[in-house]
């Protein structure tokens, strides 16, 4: 298992943060995003999703639950934010097995409220502020 670190202390670092994590995933394709509330993990996805290319807004799909970006060389990428989902139903009603089955890139956000129904295969990514300087470090294991 291979263990990967980067500290952003800016925004201008993410693009490099997000070309690391993508090259590291391998076959992998579903990404859990843990942080607090404001750690970043809406602002990091628009890094991953503009050096994957994707045309088009990239935006908290916080009230639709689910945002599909395309990217120029016709990949699908799901961004999910289960933020306001009250029960592990809501998320089966959704069909969220089909979204994490498809073999597209799924990125989520607040993964703690589907937690039990995460696949094994799952990337945990934590975003943590550092309390002294405000740079965010990344984390996450492969």
């Amino acid at each position: 298992m291979s263990k990967f670190e980067f500290k952003a202390e800016g925004l201008s670092d993410l693009p490099n943060i997000a070309k690391n994590l993508v090259e590291s995933l391998g076959d992998r394709t579903i990404i859990a995003f843990n942080g607090k509330m404001g750690a970043g993990k809406t602002t990091f996805i628009k890094s991953i999703c503009s050096f994957l290319n994707v045309e088009g807004v990239v935006n908290s799909p916080t009230f639709s639950i689910i945002n599909q970006y395309e990217t120029t060389d016709d990949e699908i990428i799901f961004h999910f934010d289960f933020y306001r989902l009250e029960s592990y139903q809501e998320a089966l009603d959704i069909g969220v097995y089909d979204y994490w089955e498809s073999g597209n890139l799924c990125l989520l956000e607040w993964p703690e409220r589907v937690g039990k129904l995460l696949p094994e295969e799952c990337v945990y990514l934590e975003i943590t502020e550092d309390e002294l300087s405000g740079d965010r470090i990344f984390k996450w294991e492969i």
